[in-house]
C-alpha cells in the first residue's frame, strides 16, 4: 500500500480522534469523514476458516452470498489465498479476504508473511462459538503492527439455539454472556479500549 501526502494514516486518525476532546473528536471526525472519498482505506478481514469471513465482507459490500461479484462463502474452507475486494459505492475502501487460521496446515510465523500484516490500515477479527487461541494471535501480532482491529462475534444465532430450551433460558442473559466473554479476553490479550460487534 502507497499513500501520498494527501493521504492520512487511518489508524492514526483514529487513535488521535480517541485520545482528543469531545468537540475537537466531532470535529476531526466531519473533517476525516469529508477526506474519505479520497483516501485508499485497507481493510483486512481475518479469523478462523469458518468463521464468516466471507459472509461478513458479503454484508460489509451489502451483497447476498449468491450474487455475482460477493466474496465465495461454504461449508468447507473457501478461502485459500488473499482477494480483495472493493466497496460498491465507495471504491477507495478496499477489503482483503485473507485466508482463514486454524487449518491443520496453518503456520502463524509464515501466515504473518505471506498476508504482509503491515499493509493493512485495520483489521477485522471474525470469530465464531468462542474466543481461540488464534483470535488471540492475530489480536496480539495486529497490536504489535501498532494497528486497529475490531472484534466481530459471528453465528450467535447458533449460540442462542444451543441454549434457548434450557428452562431458565434469558436471550438477553445470554447475549451479555457473550459480550462479557469477548471483553474479558479482548482485555487479557492487552486491548483496553473493546468494541465488539455481535453478529
Amino acid at each position: 500500500m502507497t499513500e501520498s501526502s494527501s493521504d492520512m494514516d487511518f489508524s492514526g486518525a483514529l487513535q488521535r480522534l480517541e485520545e482528543s476532546d469531545p468537540n475537537a473528536a466531532v470535529a476531526k471526525a466531519k473533517e476525516q469523514l469529508d477526506n474519505l472519498d479520497t483516501v485508499t482505506l485497507n481493510i483486512a478481514v481475518t479469523g478462523e476458516t469458518g468463521a464468516g469471513k466471507s459472509a461478513f465482507i458479503n454484508a460489509f459490500r451489502g451483497l447476498g452470498d449468491d450474487d455475482d461479484s460477493s466474496a465465495p462463502t461454504g461449508l468447507t474452507e473457501t478461502t485459500k489465498k488473499i482477494t480483495i475486494y472493493t466497496h460498491h459505492t465507495k471504491s477507495n475502501i478496499r477489503l482483503w479476504d485473507l485466508p482463514g487460521t486454524g487449518m491443520p496446515n496453518f503456520k502463524a510465523n509464515k501466515f504473518l508473511k505471506e498476508v504482509k500484516f503491515e499493509t493493512y490500515d485495520l483489521f477485522f477479527i471474525i470469530s465464531s462459538e468462542r474466543f481461540k487461541e488464534n483470535d488471540v494471535f492475530l489480536a496480539k501480532e495486529i497490536q504489535k503492527k501498532k494497528k486497529m482491529f475490531y472484534f466481530v462475534r459471528t453465528k450467535i444465532d447458533n449460540d442462542i439455539r444451543s441454549v434457548a430450551q434450557k428452562r431458565n433460558f434469558n436471550e438477553q442473559q445470554t447475549l451479555c454472556a457473550i459480550r462479557e466473554d469477548c471483553n474479558r479476553n479482548l482485555k487479557e490479550v492487552g486491548n483496553p479500549k473493546v468494541s465488539d460487534i455481535l453478529l
